[in-house]
């Protein structure tokens, strides 16, 4: 019998300390790891090492073995290039996803640019209107920024009446964390000179949607970047190559894909892309418009929706959380709809605006269970449980979805999506 403390219960139906994954601290649980008995025999000599392995190549492939984790993706009747394309959460480790996988939302396909033609404008409520191109951007002071960016319309399938079972990925898989690289448009627009009554800024992308959002001024200024880079490489075409607007912590909308035009204005403009859309339409008929970040948030991608658990035993938790204003704080886990709470380990790094790993060990003993996690971020603000959140915005709130996922185990470990 194993002693240690950390294998206590902590909360109910079974949670452990969360000490066992806290730097240190791994080998307490290293006894319920599931790897088979070694033998006083070496293993078989497998294929791989009889002949010589495959030749290289000028850009990396993954694993054959691995094709199944692939992203969901449709688009709008009668359109090929007008939907999205969402990263599949339950498959991945980590915080960083890989560029193939990354989440997209088109609004009319996306374009074909030849970065050589392609210009950003700098005009408006300046003294100096600018244009660059993709090498004179290059040129300028970059940064690099570990963030996270989720569509505003996330995990909006919750919204139904009724729970849809599916995977973690079909249902929150509108939120990605990548490294972005880029110059900050804060040095973009000194150099153009923005004149006092520049508040706003409009910017427009170069997609056959000719999606634009309006931009406070502030923002500008303090953390948004034009990207040129994603994860160490030129962005891909569906997430704005050759360049984009990065505002972390906002609503992905507002990242605008394929920049070709930054305006500088007094106001907002009041664009199609920030009234007829992406405005929330309350219960007494009012819509609120400029609800740009994005709220506290966390999901456990293992065990989730269409998982199979493997029979009673010792199992790890994992998810994601993250805050569009800061820092996770504290991720709380629990196994009995919410019965009772045991605070989760959080990985390194724990960086502002950026997905944040999670990990809880969990003693399962066969019986039905509901999974849930619930994230604190640093400015105190805490994750809703969907009765409270849809009581003060309603059914017809359609953005900005960030309750407490629930996950139902069965006592045949088939886990499925639930509304608690």
């Amino acid at each position: 019998m194993n002693d240690d403390p950390a294998l206590e219960a902590v909360a109910g139906n079974g949670l452990l300390h969360r000490r066992l994954f806290l730097r240190g601290s791994v080998a307490a649980g290293l006894t319920f790891m599931t790897a088979k008995t070694a033998t006083a025999a070496p293993p078989d000599v497998p294929a791989s090492m009889l002949v010589p392995g495959a030749g290289m190549s000028g850009y990396g492939l993954r694993s054959p073995h691995e094709d199944h984790v692939q992203r969901g993706f449709g688009s709008l009747p009668g359109t090929v290039g007008t939907g999205a394309s969402r990263t599949p959460l339950e498959h991945l480790e980590g915080i960083i996803t890989p560029g193939a996988l990354h989440f997209e939302r088109h609004h009319n396909g996306i374009p074909d640019i030849d970065p050589a033609g392609h210009r950003l404008l700098i005009h408006g409520l300046v003294e100096r209107p600018l244009i660059f191109d993709l090498d004179s951007l290059s040129r300028y002071p970059l940064v690099s920024k570990l963030q996270f960016i989720e569509c505003s319309g996330n995990s909006g399938a919750n919204n139904a009446a009724e729970p849809p079972n599916v995977s973690a990925g079909t249902i929150h898989g509108l939120v990605s964390n990548s490294q972005w690289t880029g110059v900050p448009l804060s040095i973009l627009l000194d150099e153009a000179g923005v004149q006092s009554e520049g508040r706003w800024i409009l910017a427009e992308g170069s997609d056959a949607a000719g999606m634009s959002r309006s931009v406070p001024m502030t923002k500008a200024l303090d953390d948004a970047i034009v990207a040129i880079y994603q994860n160490g490489e030129h962005l891909r075409p569906g997430n704005g190559y050759p360049m984009r607007l990065f505002l972390p912590g906002w609503e992905g909308n507002m990242s605008v894909k394929w920049l070709r035009r930054i305006e500088v204005t007094a106001g907002p403009t009041m664009t199609k892309d920030e009234t007829s859309k992406y405005s929330d339409l309350m219960p007494d008929g009012r819509s609120l418009l400029f609800t740009f970040p994005m709220e506290v948030k966390s999901v456990i991608t293992s065990p989730s929706g269409t998982n199979a658990m493997q029979g009673p035993g010792l199992y790890q938790i994992s998810g994601i959380a993250w805050s569009g204003a800061g820092r996770v704080g504290r991720v709380e886990i629990s196994a009995d709809d919410g019965e009772s709470w045991a605070e989760a380990a959080l990985d390194d790094p724990v960086l502002p605006m950026s997905l944040t790993r999670f990990r809880l060990p969990w003693r399962w003993d066969g019986g039905p269970a509901v999974l849930q996690s619930r994230a604190v971020d640093e400015t105190g603000a805490a994750q809703p449980t969907r009765t409270a959140m849809l009581a003060g915005r309603g059914s017809a709130y359609r953005y900005h979805y960030h309750a407490i996922q629930s996950w139902a185990v069965t006592e045949s470990g088939e886990v499925s999506n639930v509304y608690s």
